[in-house]
């Protein structure tokens, strides 16, 4: 089951997120799990640091799997991703 992380405003880039979830320590270490091809995103391998992350798109790294959500009361939060 994916664990939600709440992001204010409409993106994250991937690497902001690996750090806000706690999944990496920092940027040199989220750039080399990505690097790796270690990092799915909506189930396809992600290889840019800078991959801009919308509410509902799914990230797998490491066993860990994220849902990108909106925080409550941020813009959007009424958003909807397919």
């Amino acid at each position: 089951m994916a664990r939600d992380v709440p992001i204010r405003g409409q993106t994250i880039r991937l690497g902001q997120l690996l750090k806000l979830a706690g999944v990496v320590d920092g940027g040199g270490e989220a750039k080399d799990f990505i690097a790796a091809g270690a990092v799915l995103v909506n189930g396809a391998v992600e290889t840019r640091r800078g991959r801009q992350l919308h509410p509902g798109d799914h990230v797998r790294i490491a066993g860990d799997e994220l849902a990108v959500v909106a925080a409550p009361g941020s813009s959007n939060a009424s958003a909807t991703s397919s």
